[in-house]
């Protein structure tokens, strides 16, 4: 029989409340399983199962915040990335190569918020933009068809780039901040070699999360976050 360690973040804890903090501090220093496996003296598989807690927990948190909540007459950049294998020979356009579809909005100098969608449809776009910005905001966006008729919802700041023209910046019209975002999350994806697509969406959020909160100290956040909602290892 296991005994169990009293740890409050953790419920049923096999682990001492100080070697659980020091996954914490490791992993929010981005060092991957094997890395903190080796300092911290627990097996791969065991660390694994703590750093899938702590980004569904991460998740939850994500959920319940209201990034762009109150904004008004604010700036926004709208767009879709394609994550996944590399586009299969034959296949081309958006989503092509049986990649998960990925859109997000961005407040300029300020918070991302991310969403997994089916397909780049004008009706599950917009749909979304409806929801989280105010009518009298600022929208920056590509030429892509699915942004179409965003005046006609209200939307009447609504301003474009053609990068089919080799156009990115047209004065304040560009989306460099999500897509500087995309190419965060994909780097940081990328060192996992290879996600499972069943657990895409935390690391997704994980990567929302870490940008979201960068000027913070999110080894504190996460604790925070924990302790509120302590881990349940099955």
């Amino acid at each position: 029989m296991i005994m169990q360690v009293k740890n409050k973040y953790v419920y049923r804890s096999k682990i001492s409340e100080a070697k659980f903090r020091q996954i914490v501090r490791l992993f929010a220093l981005d060092l991957d399983a094997t890395q903190i496996s080796q300092i911290v003296g627990l097996s791969r598989v065991t660390i694994n199962r703590y750093l899938m807690a702590i980004r569904e927990r991460i998740a939850k948190f994500c959920e319940s915040e209201s990034p762009f909540q109150g904004d008004i007459e604010v700036e926004y950049e709208v767009d879709e990335s394609y994550f996944g294998p590399k586009r299969v020979k034959g296949k081309r356009g958006r989503g092509a190569g049986n990649k998960t579809i990925v859109f997000g909005l961005i407040k300029r100098n300020g918070k991302v918020y991310t969403e997994i969608v089916p397909d780049c449809s004008k009706s599950t776009l917009q749909s979304i933009i409806r929801g989280k910005v105010d009518t009298n905001s600022v929208i920056y966006s590509d030429k892509w068809h699915g942004y179409d008729g965003l005046v006609d919802l209200g939307y009447g700041k609504h301003y474009r780039v053609d990068h089919g023209k080799d156009e990115f910046v047209n004065g304040k019209s560009h989306i460099n901040g999500i897509e500087g975002f995309w190419g965060f999350s994909k780097i940081r994806m990328s060192k996992h070699r290879g996600i499972n697509k069943k657990y895409f969406y935390l690391y997704l959020k994980e990567c929302e999360f870490r940008y979201n909160f960068r000027d913070e100290n999110l080894y504190l956040l996460i604790l925070k976050i924990v302790r509120i909602n302590p881990l349940f290892l099955s």
